[in-house]
């Protein structure tokens, strides 16, 4: 149905009507499949193929989607306007065909980025499984290694898992091994919770990947890890990647691998905004599972997440133009 606004016309934009109304998009932007006059697409990846207990994380878009109709378009931190800054749609899912091949999804999904990449389009994306950040680091660092900056309670610097290589716990040593990560400037903060090895992220530290250990992160604050953050990922692209079990379980009990004792979301929001100014190429927030949550808190943290690297991604995106 097509309404045209009687008394008001700044509500001719969709992000200024009521907030229950319309067709649910990430931020209410405008849905197309088209990628030509976009700078930054939104996208979901509905999978979850790659979890190694809990499922959910497929329904994670569909969810965030609707939660993030409660945001508005200004950061009023950082006076930042992503919407202003680049041209951003929802670009859909990269939904896969073969859901039970696991290695055939996570190739669908590197397909759909390979597009997104190829025309200049940078992806910012909802998972999804973290599994999902391997095919878009195939596809987004084919032709040189990013940098990352990782929120995570887990490393996911894993290896074989009942024998898979390929599952959310792995994907950034097969990214390092690919080549499409630079482990020297990669670092992972938040890390804490219980293993079933001792020194289960040794691949992260012999790779050369600085470990911001939840203890550490808790001692010297948001703002030492923002630093580290900076000085690790430096001026070259970068990825950023969160995934809410990074989070404090009271803030984001809807995901697979919970952990206790996590990031608060004052902080997360805090240090993401403290990354503006990096060469950001791309983002995503990863493992929300509304069926652990039915109050939908995890997917509106997920959202407020999303929304937070989207300002950052913006504002690259605006330097890089000029």
């Amino acid at each position: 149905m097509i309404k045209t606004p009687r008394n008001y016309p700044e509500l001719a934009d969709p992000q200024q009507r009521p907030r229950y109304s319309g067709v649910a998009t990430f931020f209410r932007t405008p849905y197309r499949e088209a990628l030509d006059d976009l700078d930054i697409a939104l996208v979901g990846v509905p999978f979850d193929g790659g979890v190694t207990n809990r499922t959910g994380a497929r329904h994670g878009p569909r969810e965030v989607r609707s939660q993030s109709s409660l945001l508005r378009r200004i950061n009023a931190a950082t006076d930042i306007d992503p919407f202003a800054l680049a041209r951003i749609a929802d670009i859909g899912d990269a939904w896969i065909e073969a859901p039970f091949a696991l290695v055939a999804a996570l190739d669908e999904i590197a397909d759909t980025f390979r597009a997104v990449h190829a025309a200049g389009v940078v992806p910012v994306s909802v998972g999804g499984d973290h599994s999902v950040t391997l095919p878009i680091l195939r596809a987004i660092a084919k032709h040189r290694p990013v940098g990352m900056v990782h929120v995570d309670a887990h490393c996911d610097t894993g290896d074989d898992y009942l024998g898979s290589r390929f599952h959310h716990g792995a994907p950034f040593r097969r990214a390092v091994e690919e080549e499409l990560l630079d482990p020297k400037r990669v670092v992972q903060i938040g890390i804490r919770g219980t293993t079933n090895a001792p020194d289960h992220w040794r691949f992260s530290r012999e790779s050369g990947m600085r470990v911001v250990t939840m203890d550490e992160f808790h001692d010297k604050g948001w703002r030492f890890a923002l630093e580290e953050a900076r000085r690790v990922a430096g001026d070259g692209p970068t990825y950023l990647s969160f995934d809410v079990d990074g989070l404090d379980p009271i803030y984001a009990p809807g995901t697979g691998t919970p952990e206790a004792g996590g990031i608060t979301m004052i902080e997360a929001m805090r240090l993401i905004r403290g990354l503006q100014g990096l060469d950001v190429v791309g983002g995503d927030v990863v493992e929300v599972a509304p069926p652990f949550d039915p109050s939908g808190l995890t997917a509106f943290h997920g959202a407020t997440i999303l929304y937070e690297i989207l300002c950052v991604a913006a504002a690259s995106v605006a330097r890089r133009r000029g």
